[in-house]
């Protein structure tokens, strides 16, 4: 049976319209972070024909991840890759985009760490990092409802959790990129949008 997820399933109109007014008709190659079920890829990725859209995710998750892919035959969806945050390097391509979904409350913070420097050190000038997933702001909760899931995270890992956007926002701002958006979104989510500045020498 497929994989599927209902979050996936609420969220992917309200992401779809927003990576619309990020993604510029220039781009040429997106990298998913965390690709998870596909079902994002599965539905986005036709309505950038433009852009070719490479999938990543843990070894384990390939298998099926390539499988379905294969059966849906969409041609800008490219075979995905093992990307094990903290461990593994990005393919060694260039990325204009790099897209990431629910995942920076599930990684531990210092893996999210290691993921903000690997997004400085490889990507260039005028590329886009973009975050989808509920946040805190000023040390506070934006909702009960996100206060109640992250102790539900915590109780499945301690170190995972809903991730401060202040340390999101200076970690990227070491690395080289400043804040181009903060899009409020469905379900007390928000979608941030980090813009590559030029490298200081």
């Amino acid at each position: 049976m497929k994989p599927f997820s209902a979050a996936c399933e609420r969220n992917k109109d309200p992401i779809l319209k927003a990576l619309k007014s990020v993604i510029t008709k220039t781009d040429r190659r997106l990298l998913e972070v965390g690709t998870g079920t596909g079902q994002h890829a599965e539905f986005m990725a036709p309505y950038f024909p433009h852009l070719d859209w490479h999938p990543t995710d843990l070894g384990e998750r390939l298998p099926d991840l390539k499988h379905w892919f294969r059966e849906l035959n969409l041609s800008n969806i490219k075979e995905p890759q093992r990307l094990d945050v903290g461990k593994d390097d990005f393919p060694k391509l260039k990325f204009d985009v790099v897209f990431t979904a629910n995942t920076l409350h599930i990684m531990h913070w210092k893996d999210c760490k290691s993921f903000m420097k690997l997004l400085g050190n490889r990507l260039r000038e005028g590329s886009r990092a973009i975050f989808y997933g509920p946040f805190n702001y000023a040390g506070n909760f934006t909702s009960e409802s996100n206060r109640n899931f992250d102790a539900l995270l915590k109780e499945l890992d301690p170190l995972s959790g809903i991730r401060s956007f202040e340390d999101i926002h200076n970690n990227m701002t070491k690395h080289g990129f400043e804040l181009m958006d903060d899009i409020e979104m469905p379900a007390n989510n928000r979608l941030l949008v980090f813009n590559r500045l030029k490298f200081e020498g």
